[in-house]
């Protein structure tokens, strides 16, 4: 992607964050944004650097991750295209507490803090907007420690695939037939959810022999996504 070519007031304009904004408002903070071409293994912050702006997955996944004092690796969060990270403590003024590095090829979208207040300032509905960005993330996480917590790793990886579907997987009798691509690796997604990656493959080769799903490398057919939703209780 030629990113001089890249019209970023218009992409700005797309994001639920920015999608009131006027032309005008869209063109100041794009003049405070900057785009970055990111190759996978690339880092984009370290714990302990200065946090003064937050980021935007255009394309590509982002895997938030930290590192135990054994040095074992356990991500956090995988962000992907159309979603954004670090807001939140953007306005704390304190360093980063994860790490961030690509995991596939991205582009990536980095908003700063200063262009941000200056939008706060001039339209509080602005910050409204950012808070209400901020619970959805907030709820999230609060229903990934839920399903760590209560949820076995079966129930983990079918929520997982499950997730991917339109509305959840709601409303799905109409076209029963689903395909989920898995968008890092197997490893990437395990860590993601907790768990080793033997174990998540042995739970997705335990759907497939039980006729849930179909294997195609990283594409999951899923033939019927009802029945997948309710093997736990089968």
């Amino acid at each position: 992607m030629d990113i001089a070519q890249f019209d970023l007031p218009r992409y700005l304009s797309m994001l639920p964050l920015f999608q009131e904004m006027k032309p005008p408002e869209l063109q100041r903070l794009a003049q405070g944004s900057r785009l970055r071409q990111l190759a996978r293994g690339d880092d984009v912050f370290h714990i302990g650097e200065p946090c003064n702006e937050f980021h935007v997955t255009v394309t590509g996944q982002i895997k938030l991750y930290a590192i135990s004092p054994a040095g074992q690796e356990k991500i956090i969060e995988i962000v992907g295209p159309g979603n954004s990270f670090a807001e939140a403590l953007m306005f704390t003024d304190k360093p980063y507490f994860i790490n961030a590095q690509a995991l596939t090829d991205t582009l990536l979208l980095s908003v700063t803090k200063q262009s941000v207040m200056q939008e706060i300032e001039n339209d509080p509905r602005f910050c409204m907007r950012m808070l209400a960005g901020l619970s959805r993330r907030l709820h999230g996480l609060v229903n990934d420690v839920q399903a760590y917590a209560l949820h076995s790793g079966v129930e983990r990886v079918i929520g997982y695939l499950m997730r991917d579907l339109p509305e959840g997987g709601k409303g799905v009798a109409e076209e029963p037939a689903q395909r989920v691509t898995l968008p890092v690796s197997k490893a990437a997604i395990a860590s993601r959810l907790s768990m080793t990656p033997e174990y998540f493959s042995r739970v997705l080769h335990e759907l497939e022999a039980k006729g849930l799903i179909v294997i195609d490398k990283r594409d999951i057919h899923i033939p019927d996504p009802q029945r997948l939703t309710r093997y736990p209780m089968n």
